[in-house]
C-alpha cells in the first residue's frame, strides 16, 4: 500500500504484513458546539483506512482525542452559564451518537485533554530541562528558534510563518513565534496545579503528550485536515521531537483536503457551515458516507444537495444489486487494489456498480463501510413515499379522468409527481396499479 506523506511531499509504501502493528492518531474535535460536516468528513476518511488496514489483517491501534479545554469552550459554558465538563459532555455525546450513523468504528481510545494533564505537565518539564521551553510568570512557551527545522511540515519560512499565524501579542515571549505550552489560570476560568501555578495546558502539547501515552515515542501515521499542518502539527513535531530527542515521530503525515458547501468554503465568516445533525435529519448516514467518499481525500469537495442526491441513487443501485442470485464469497480485486493506491475510493465505488455477484458486492463494499442492510432494510427506510396513500389514490384517480379526456399532458404530470415521491405507476389490462419503487 501507499499513502501520500505530506511531510516528504510524496506518496510512500507501507509494507502490509499480517498481524503488522500499526499505530494511529487522529486529531479529534474541540466539543464547544454541534459538530459540522467537515469532523465527519475527517472522521469517515480515518475509519475507511482503518478498515482497510484491519480487512488485511493488520495489528492497527487507532487513537482519537477530544480537547475538552479550549478558550471556546470556557466561552460557551460562560455564555450558557454552566461549566466546561457539561458542554463538552453534551457535543461529545451528540458526535459520537452522529458517528455510529455514518458506520464509523470507535476508536480503541478516546483520550480527553482534561483528564491527561499529567502526561501533558510531565512533557513540558521534560521540554525546559533540555532548554527547549521556557517559564514567565507562570506561562510556558517553546522555543521555536533552538528547533531548526521547524516549518518543514508546511513548506513555510520563518518569515512566512510569523506572517500567517495568529500570534498572541505578549511582549514577555523571547520570540513572537513561541508558542504557548502552559497557560496561567485567569479569573474563573478551570485551572489545574502545576510546577508553575494553576492554569492549563496550550493546544499543542495535549496531542505530543496523549500520542506519548497510547501510542509511545514513535507511530505510524498521524491523520487530520489540511487546516491543521500549521500551526498545530507543526508544532506538534517540534515538541514531541525535542522531548524524545528524534528528527521525527511520525512516519506519515496524512491530511484530507477542505470542504467546501455548494463550491463555497465552508467558514463562519460564510455563514455556510452545517452540522452533521442537519445533513443526517435528511438523509440517512451511509447515503452522507457515500458522498464523503467520492471525492479522493486530499482533492477538495464540493459537498451539498446534489451530491447527496447523487449518492443515494447509487446506494439505491447497489441495493438492487442484492437481489442477484449470484454466489461468491470474496472481494473484488478492482475495489481491493484502489485502495492500495492512497486510498483511491472514487474509483473504489465506480468500480463497485460493476460487480455482478450479491456477496462480492456485500463484502467489497463493507470495505468502505457501505451496504450494512439488507436491501428490503434499506428501500423502506430511504425510499419511503412522501404523500399518503389516500393522496396517492387521488391522483391516481385525476390521471384516469385526464387519459379520458386526453389530456395526455396533465397525465404525464401526475405521473412525474408520483415518481419524484417515490411511486410507480403500472397500468395493467385497464388498470392502474401502484407501488413504493425501489
Amino acid at each position: 500500500m501507499n499513502l501520500f506523506d505530506t511531510l516528504d511531499n510524496k506518496r510512500k509504501n507501507i509494507n502490509l504484513s499480517e498481524n503488522k502493528k500499526i499505530k494511529i492518531y487522529v486529531c479529534g474535535i474541540t466539543p464547544y458546539s454541534e459538530s459540522h460536516i467537515g469532523h465527519a468528513m475527517s472522521a469517515v476518511i480515518f475509519d475507511t483506512l482503518r478498515k482497510y488496514l484491519l480487512a488485511n489483517k493488520q495489528n492497527v491501534t487507532y487513537v482519537q482525542n477530544f480537547t475538552d479545554i479550549d478558550d471556546k469552550l470556557i466561552k460557551a459554558a460562560k455564555e450558557n452559564n454552566t461549566d466546561i465538563k457539561t458542554i463538552s459532555t453534551k457535543f461529545i455525546n451528540k458526535h459520537l451518537s452522529a458517528l455510529t450513523k455514518l458506520n464509523v468504528l470507535k476508536p480503541d481510545y478516546s483520550p480527553k485533554a482534561t483528564e491527561e494533564i499529567k502526561e501533558m505537565i510531565n512533557m513540558i518539564e521534560t521540554l525546559i530541562s533540555k532548554d527547549m521551553a521556557y517559564e514567565i510568570d507562570g506561562d510556558c512557551f517553546f522555543r521555536v528558534e533552538k528547533f531548526k527545522t521547524y516549518g518543514k511540515l508546511s513548506k513555510r519560512n520563518f518569515d512566512e510563518m510569523l506572517a500567517g499565524a495568529r500570534i498572541e501579542i505578549d511582549e514577555r515571549k523571547e520570540n513572537p513565534m513561541d508558542f504557548a505550552l502552559w497557560k496561567t489560570k485567569t479569573g474563573n476560568e478551570p485551572g489545574w496545579e502545576s510546577p508553575w501555578g494553576e492554569g492549563r495546558p496550550g493546544w499543542h502539547i495535549e496531542c505530543s503528550a496523549m500520542s506519548m501515552k497510547y501510542l509511545g515515542q514513535n507511530i505510524d501515521i498521524h491523520g487530520g485536515g489540511r487546516d491543521l499542518i500549521f500551526p498545530h502539527h507543526e508544532n506538534e513535531i517540534a515538541q514531541s521531537c525535542s522531548a524524545h530527542n528524534s528528527n521525527n515521530y511520525v512516519r506519515y503525515w496524512v491530511h484530507n483536503g477542505y470542504l467546501n458547501m455548494e463550491g463555497e468554503k465552508m467558514s463562519k465568516s460564510l455563514g455556510n457551515i452545517v452540522s452533521i445533525k442537519e445533513i443526517l435529519d435528511k438523509y440517512d448516514g451511509e447515503v452522507v458516507r457515500l458522498a464523503l467518499l467520492s471525492t479522493h481525500y486530499r482533492k477538495p469537495i464540493n459537498f451539498g444537495e446534489s451530491l447527496l442526491v447523487q449518492s443515494k441513487n447509487i446506494l439505491n443501485k447497489l441495493y438492487k444489486s442484492l437481489d442477484n442470485d449470484e454466489y461468491k464469497d470474496s472481494v473484488s480485486e478492482d475495489v481491493f487494489d484502489p485502495l492500495l493506491d492512497d486510498l483511491n475510493t472514487p474509483l473504489a465505488i465506480s468500480n463497485l456498480l460493476k460487480i455482478k455477484c450479491s456477496k462480492t458486492l456485500l463484502n467489497s463494499a463493507n470495505l468502505l463501510g457501505l451496504l450494512n442492510r439488507t436491501a428490503d432494510e434499506w428501500f423502506s427506510l430511504n425510499n419511503k413515499s412522501t404523500i399518503s396513500e389516500n393522496d396517492i389514490e387521488l391522483l391516481i384517480q385525476e390521471r384516469d379522468k385526464a387519459r379520458k379526456s386526453k389530456d395526455f399532458k396533465k397525465a404525464d404530470e401526475i405521473r412525474e409527481q408520483l415518481d419524484k415521491n417515490n411511486v410507480v405507476l403500472e397500468d395493467v389490462d385497464g388498470k392502474t396499479i401502484w407501488r413504493v419503487k425501489k
